[in-house]
């Protein structure tokens, strides 16, 4: 996807998008039935973990309301071939998707995407927030987030930091702390997620942000890397032990994944809510609960008004990190 001039962040985003899900979640004059047959565009490609949620989300969807789930993984762009898929989608309720909101909330401040992010899909419920890693790297001698502040400001430039790339939501990250810390530590982008978790293993870099994984969950367990931090709302019960910013005073890059189920904005207020119920009555079995929490994901669910909400404060606050850092997508 070619990236244009970055748009300005627009002070109405926060209205519109409330006024969609408000609309949205209306109750419809008249019942109507759930399509027999539902495609689930997941915007991540297979076998990640974001499609293992997906697929057990969509099993249990289609237990709960009778019908079949059928899962179309249209991946690239960082989600936004996904999200666009969904946008331009019929609005008879045939048709959902899921992603982080990124491509919604972040993607737009990079340039020109082939949708309106906050015009052509419609926030059904959140899913899962995937929190973000501060990986200490076997060239790291830091052991703890503090030690490797002081290590960049006692050498500056000479922390290596890795990410998935420009843009991504571990740059992101990376930006608050440099602005918050007043550090200079030098920006390691990939393209992905696979290479990077090899390089960090090789000790190529000293840190790695990145979300929580099996696989990098394996290689914490065996000593290879160290947590340093965590970028979640609070600690994770499989690493009780590790702060989140927030606790450390860096409450800007106390930042996460945030997933969801989406629809195409003009599907029936009354499917909307419907789905609505039935993804919260998901999130809720015990199954899918540690089909999540296995990967240190967190169940989330809500309103679909909340989550606009929680939507259009990301937009706003990427928007002026964005400007600020001047960050740039490849």
């Amino acid at each position: 996807m070619n990236f244009l001039a970055s748009p300005k962040p627009s002070r109405r985003t926060a209205t519109r998008l409330l006024a969609a899900a408000a609309l949205c979640a209306a109750s419809g004059a008249f019942a109507q039935a759930v399509p027999k047959t539902v495609r689930l565009i997941v915007a991540y490609p297979a076998g990640g973990v974001s499609d293992v949620v997906a697929r057990a989300l969509g099993d249990r969807l289609a237990a709960q309301m009778g019908v079949t789930v059928i899962v179309d993984n249209r991946a690239g762009a960082s989600g936004a071939i996904g999200m666009d898929a969904v946008a331009k989608a019929a609005p008879d309720g045939a048709t959902l998707g899921f992603s982080a909101i990124s491509p919604l909330v972040l993607s737009p401040h990079l340039g020109k995407l082939p949708f309106d992010p906050l015009k052509d899909v419609a926030p059904v419920a959140s899913v899962m927030y995937s929190p973000v890693l501060l990986i200490a790297t076997p060239a790291s001698k830091a052991k703890d987030f503090r030690a490797l502040i002081d290590d960049a400001k006692a050498h500056p430039g000479a922390v290596r930091w890795a990410t998935s790339g420009p843009a991504s939501l571990g740059h992101i990250v990376l930006e608050q702390l440099r602005a918050a810390a007043g550090v200079d530590i030098t920006h390691v982008p990939y393209k992905g997620g696979g290479q990077q978790l090899n390089d960090a293993i090789g000790g190529q870099f000293e840190i790695l942000s990145t979300n929580a994984s099996p696989t990098l969950s394996s290689h914490i367990q065996s000593g290879k890397l160290r947590p340093l931090a965590v970028g979640a709302p609070a600690r994770l019960d499989s690493l009780p032990q590790v702060p989140t910013l927030g606790e450390l005073g860096y409450k800007a890059a106390n930042i996460n994944s945030l997933f969801g189920v989406f629809a195409p904005a003009a599907t029936p207020p009354a499917l909307v809510a419907k789905y609505n119920a039935e993804i919260n009555k998901a999130l809720a079995t015990p199954e899918l609960r540690a089909k999540l929490t296995a990967t240190d994901n967190v169940p989330t669910g809500g309103t679909p008004a909340a989550f606009a909400k929680e939507i259009a404060s990301e937009f706003e606050s990427n928007g002026r990190i964005v400007k600020a850092a001047g960050i740039k997508a490849d």
